[in-house]
C-alpha cells in the first residue's frame, strides 16, 4: 500500500470534500428561512429533498457510467456538477436557484460516492480494506464537524455591522462578492474553490482500473425481480430509509429548534451543536468497532434505539442546557445504526448481494422524505411535534433488532460491512 499513499491521500481529500459540502444544511436552514422570507418549514424542507432525490436518482446510472466511460470521467463529472451548482447559487442567490443548486450538487455527489467505494478498495488493497474504510469514515466525520465551524467563522467575519476592510485578502474578496445581507452565501464560494482544486487534482491524476467485486456489481433484471418479491427486502429498505430520515431530520432542524424554543443563536451556538452532532457520530463509529466485537449486533441496535429515544425526548422537552447536550449526543447514539442494519440485511440474503446493496443504497431517499415529513407536520402543528415524529423512525429501526433473521455469516457485523458508505 506504501506506493499508493499519494492516491489514498487524494481519495481521503475527496471524502473530506463530499462531507464538507453535503452536511452543512442544518446551520443554513434558519438563514434560508429568514433571507428568503419562507412562509413555512416545508419550503425549507424542499432543499434537502431536492438534494437527496437527485442522489437517489443518480446512484444506479452512475454505476452504468463507470462501466461505459471508466473511473476518471465519472470522478471529474462528479466534481464538475457540484462546482457548477455552487457557482450558480453564489452568483444568483434566489430560492429557486438554491433548489436547483442542491439538485445539481446531489447528482454529482451520487456519482462520486458510487466510484469512490470500489476505488479505495482497489488502491488500498483488499487486505487493507477495513483500515482504509475506517480512515475514510474518519475524514468524512471530521469534515462534517468542521464545516459548521467554518460557517460560523465566515458569518462573524462578514457581519455587515462589524466588518471593516483590511481583515485579509480572502475575507475582503468574499465581502466584495457576497451580498452584505446574506453573508452565509460566502460558504458557496468556499465550496467552489475546494471543488476547483479537486477538479484540477482529478485532471492531473492517473487512477487504477476498478474491478468490481460481486457485492459491488449491479445484478440482472431477474435478480432485482427476485429480491422485490421478498418481504425482508422491503423491511430492510424501510430500515435504511428510517435511519437516513432520523439522521437528516435531526441534524437539519436541530438549529432551528434551538432558536425557536430556547433563543439560541443559530449562527454560533446552533451551528456548534450541529458540528458536535457530526463529531460525536464519528466518535461513535470508532467506539462501535470495539462494541461490535463484544456485543451481538442486534442487541447493540436495540440499545442504540432506546438511547436515541431518551436523548430525543430530552432534547425536545428539556431546558436549554439539556437540549444543547442531548441533540449532539444523538449523533453518537445513532452512529452504528446504518452499518448494523445494512449488514443485517446483506447477511439475511444468500444471493444477489450486489443488487440488494443497490436497493438498500437507494433508500437514502429517506434524506428527502424524513425532513419533508417533519417540516410538514411542524407547519400543521409545531416544530416540536414535527421532530417528535422522528421517534417513529427510531422505533422501527429498534424493532429491526428484534425481528431480523439470524446472520448467515457470523454473529457480529463484519468490519468490511461496518465501513460500507452510503
Amino acid at each position: 500500500m506504501k506506493r499508493n499513499l499519494g492516491m489514498l491521500a487524494l481519495i481521503m481529500a475527496f471524502w473530506f470534500t463530499i462531507s464538507f459540502i453535503t452536511n452543512i444544511l442544518g446551520p443554513l436552514i434558519p438563514d434560508i428561512i429568514h433571507n428568503f422570507n419562507l412562509s413555512d418549514l416545508a419550503m425549507a424542507g424542499f432543499i434537502p429533498t431536492s438534494f437527496f432525490l437527485a442522489y437517489a436518482i443518480m446512484s444506479i446510472p452512475a454505476g452504468l457510467l463507470i462501466d461505459r466511460f471508466g473511473e476518471k470521467p465519472v470522478l471529474f463529472g462528479g466534481f464538475l456538477m457540484p462546482f457548477i451548482g455552487t457557482i450558480l447559487f453564489a452568483c444568483m442567490h434566489t430560492y429557486p436557484m438554491l433548489l436547483a443548486s442542491s439538485f445539481i450538487i446531489g447528482l454529482g455527489m451520487a456519482m462520486l460516492q458510487t466510484v469512490l467505494n470500489p476505488l479505495q478498495r482497489t488502491v488500498g488493497g483488499e487486505e487493507n480494506y477495513a483500515f482504509v474504510a475506517e480512515l475514510a469514515q474518519f475524514m468524512f466525520g471530521i469534515a462534517s464537524f468542521l464545516s459548521p465551524l467554518v460557517y460560523t467563522y465566515l458569518i462573524r467575519e462578514l457581519d455587515p455591522v462589524t466588518y471593516t476592510a483590511g481583515k485579509g485578502f480572502f475575507i475582503d474578496l468574499l465581502a466584495d462578492i457576497t451580498p452584505r445581507e446574506m453573508p452565509w452565501v460566502s460558504l458557496y464560494w468556499v465550496f467552489a474553490l475546494i471543488l476547483l482544486v479537486m477538479l484540477i487534482a482529478v485532471s492531473v491524476s492517473r487512477f487504477p482500473k476498478i474491478e468490481l467485486k460481486e457485492d459491488e456489481k449491479s445484478g440482472s433484471k431477474d435478480s432485482y425481480l427476485a429480491l422485490f418479491k421478498q418481504k425482508y427486502v422491503w423491511l430492510f429498505f424501510l430500515g435504511i430509509f428510517c435511519y437516513v430520515s432520523t439522521e437528516q431530520g435531526t441534524s437539519i432542524f436541530m438549529s432551528t429548534f434551538l432558536e425557536q424554543y430556547h433563543g439560541v443563536n443559530p449562527q454560533t451556538d446552533g451551528a456548534q451543536a450541529v458540528s458536535y452532532f457530526w463529531g460525536l457520530m464519528t466518535a461513535g463509529c470508532l467506539v462501535g468497532m470495539v462494541l461490535l466485537k463484544l456485543i451481538d449486533s442486534k442487541r447493540l441496535l436495540q440499545f442504540s434505539g432506546v438511547l436515541t429515544v431518551v436523548l430525543l425526548l430530552s432534547a425536545l422537552f428539556g431546558n436549554k442546557e439539556i437540549s444543547l447536550i442531548a441533540f449532539p449526543a444523538i449523533g453518537f447514539s445513532i452512529s452504528m445504526m446504518y452499518s448494523i442494519v445494512f449488514s443485517l440485511a446483506l447477511n439475511s440474503a444468500s444471493q444477489h448481494h450486489g443488487s440488494f446493496a443497490g436497493i438498500l443504497c437507494s433508500a437514502i431517499v429517506g434524506g428527502a422524505g424524513g425532513p419533508m415529513i417533519v417540516s410538514t407536520i411542524a407547519d400543521a402543528t409545531s416544530l416540536r411535534t414535527g421532530m417528535l415524529f422522528i421517534l417513529v423512525f427510531v422505533g422501527y429501526i429498534t424493532f429491526i433488532g428484534f425481528w431480523a433473521r439470524p446472520l448467515i455469516n457470523n454473529k457480529t457485523v463484519k468490519l468490511k460491512e461496518l465501513f460500507k458508505r452510503r
